[in-house]
């Protein structure tokens, strides 16, 4: 008798699962939303209400039922347009919102309805946030509903159901969660019940250490990405002023360089081969290397040869070089900051603890200079070329005497310096306003950097870059941009003063 009665109920059980969700009573809710502006309202409760069973036709269909009455389009009896009081518009929009992410097909636009709706979680019915739940397939979109409705249910009056929202909330640390949980200690349920009272303590504990745990990381990170971009643009100069000793004040030029070809390689995939144009940065390393290494080497090669014994001369002549090239820009592109594409593998990024994100962009930057380094270390070290320019950077005469030759090998490494410079360029393009002004900024802290890391000392300008990179994120949320810098600079001066030849010291250096 019992067996019967189990099979009859498993039975039930299947039939009402495959029942079809409730459908919306649409004529009563356009009743409601086409009446006096006092009965408007009522059409949202009646959609509300229905959204937890209502099928997806009936999801689409009150969607475009709020849209249209919102924008006053929506074709009453009469011909009359439904009149919303500015308490309805405001109701109707948090209910568009919500529709937006039970039934937008686009993941964007769900992910904006929830930023939409974050404003006033406690607001949002649990059916709404259960089915949107339910049903979405997003990853990212999923947790973030998830931390979302643990917020909206900090507001519940159910204690239990609050202490485990609290619970949830404390798992995902964030400056809202700390204020979000913070504002509990004001509760009377907080101070009426003890196991309560010591959830949301323990659960302030965790956030706190979690938001330490992420400044920390987002610190080194930033750090990282600051020290990334001054390592591109300092290892040309390294390369350049380590053998020939010359002061190249045009290297900043040809870091502007390298990103405006990368922004003439973007248009040039616009109109040649648009399906290409997403990738135009990997596909623009070579040109841009190519093109900035060979002004590098008509700049050696016309003027800079000429004038090794006359330092100072060659510092004015870089400096006049700057100025041309910093004009002639201006000339053929104008000052404005040039508008580049930002492709889908550089936006956004991954909340990993806290208010820490690994950002795609820095990270980019890191990666590339994390490859040039590699590239350029197996170029000077295993390479006849680099051989000749580590010779010669020891010993001239001495490499001379042996058949190095040595005015080729400057030529050819103010080439990769000035390569190299270019690709920093590249680099800093989906980070940074590129105008004919922006290489100007970087020459100082470039020289900073190959001073403090030791001349033609490669793992010299990669610590002095990590060290300075990190110190100014350290300094810069205390005293400013500004004031940052200056400290940094008296600290290298400081440093410099009990170690002149900065971090690596190169032995039987000769000139």
């Amino acid at each position: 008798m019992i067996r019967p009665l189990l099979l009859c109920l498993v039975v039930l059980c299947a039939v009402l699962r495959a029942q079809p969700a409730t459908a919306l009573d649409r004529d009563a809710v356009v009743a409601s939303a086409c009446g006096p502006a006092t009965a408007a309202a009522e059409a949202g409760r009646m959609i509300i209400d229905g959204v937890a069973q209502a099928s997806a036709d009936d999801l689409v269909w009150a969607r475009q039922l709020i849209a249209s009455a919102l924008d006053r389009s929506l074709a009453c009896p009469g011909g009359a347009a439904p009149l919303l009081s500015l308490r309805n518009r405001a109701a109707f929009e948090t209910i568009a919102a919500e529709l937006t992410l039970l039934a937008a097909p686009d993941p964007t636009a769900r992910a904006g309805a929830l930023k939409s709706l974050g404003r006033r979680p406690e607001l949002v019915p649990a059916g709404v946030l259960d089915r949107a739940a339910a049903q979405e397939q997003d990853t990212a979109l999923k947790a973030a509903l998830a931390e979302f409705a643990a917020l909206a249910d900090l507001g519940s009056p159910d204690l239990a159901r609050r202490g485990r929202a609290v619970a949830r909330v404390a798992d995902t640390p964030s400056t809202r969660a700390a204020t979000q949980l913070a504002a509990l200690t004001n509760d009377p349920a907080y101070r009426a019940d003890a196991g309560f009272r010591a959830t949301v303590d323990d659960a302030i504990t965790r956030v706190g250490r979690g938001l330490m745990i992420g400044r920390v990381l987002a610190t080194l990170y930033n750090g990282a990405s600051f020290a990334s971009i001054l390592f591109m643009s300092a290892v040309g100069l390294a390369v350049i002023f380590g053998l020939m000793g010359v002061i190249n004040l045009a290297q900043g030029e040809f870091i502007m360089i390298g990103a405006y070809g990368t922004w003439l390689v973007q248009q040039g995939l616009h109109a040649a081969a648009p399906g290409l144009a997403v990738w135009y940065l990997p596909i623009a390393v070579i040109p841009v290397f190519l093109a900035t290494a060979g002004i590098g080497v008509l700049l050696e090669v016309g003027l800079v040869r000429h004038l090794y014994r006359r330092p100072l001369m060659s510092l004015l002549a870089t400096w006049a070089v700057s100025l041309f090239l910093v004009n002639l820009v201006r000339v053929v592109f104008g000052t404005q900051n040039l508008q580049f594409d930002t492709p889908f593998y550089v936006q956004g990024g991954i909340a990993v603890i806290g208010d820490f994100i690994i950002t795609w962009n820095r990270l980019f930057a890191i990666g590339f200079a994390a490859l040039s380094l590699a590239g350029t270390w197996a170029l000077l070290r295993h390479t006849p070329f680099g051989l000749s320019v580590r010779a010669t950077t020891q010993n001239r005469e001495m490499a001379a005497c042996i058949g190095i030759a040595t005015r080729q090998v400057d030529m050819l490494a103010f080439g990769l310096g000035s390569g190299l410079a270019g690709l920093a360029g590249l680099a800093l393009s989906p980070l940074y306003n590129v105008n004919p002004q922006m290489g100007t900024n970087f020459v100082v802290d470039s020289f900073m950097v190959v001073v403090l890391g030791g001349v033609a000392a490669l793992e010299g300008t990669v610590l002095a870059a990590l060290g300075i990179g990190q110190l100014n994120v350290l300094v810069e949320p205390f005293y400013g941009a500004v004031a940052a810098k200056v400290i940094v600079l008296l600290l290298t001066i400081m440093f410099l003063q009990w170690r002149p030849e900065g971090l690596f010291a190169l032995q039987g250096r000769r000139r």
